[in-house]
């Protein structure tokens, strides 16, 4: 971010990447301020945003819906799925459990 000041992962692989995209026809917007880019999705900015780490994804996601989401790992050579609350052993099989995010 800040123009290679700390790092230069936006400049050598997320912009190459966006304008990639953006060449194959794809509406897309990038590097974009993750401080302010999920207040713009959640107002209707954009339909969504890819976060370039895991917390800085869930962050958003759990203050929205934190028992309603589902997060995924995609790049992995299985499946994974997550609901976004957690695996929630410390209250399995006493039935308070949410379902929602299932």
């Amino acid at each position: 971010g800040e123009n290679g000041l700390f790092g230069d992962e936006e400049i050598r692989i997320v912009a190459p990447a966006v304008a990639a995209m953006r060449a194959k026809g794809v509406e897309v917007t990038g590097p974009c301020p993750p401080d302010t880019v999920f207040m713009q999705c959640h107002e209707g900015m954009y339909d969504m945003v890819v976060a370039m780490y895991h917390d800085q994804g869930h962050i958003p996601l759990k203050l929205l819906g934190f028992y309603d989401g589902v997060n995924i790992t995609a790049g992995l050579p299985f499946i994974r799925t997550s609901a976004d609350h957690g695996t929630a052993f410390d209250i399995a099989w006493t039935g308070e459990a949410k379902s929602e995010s299932m």
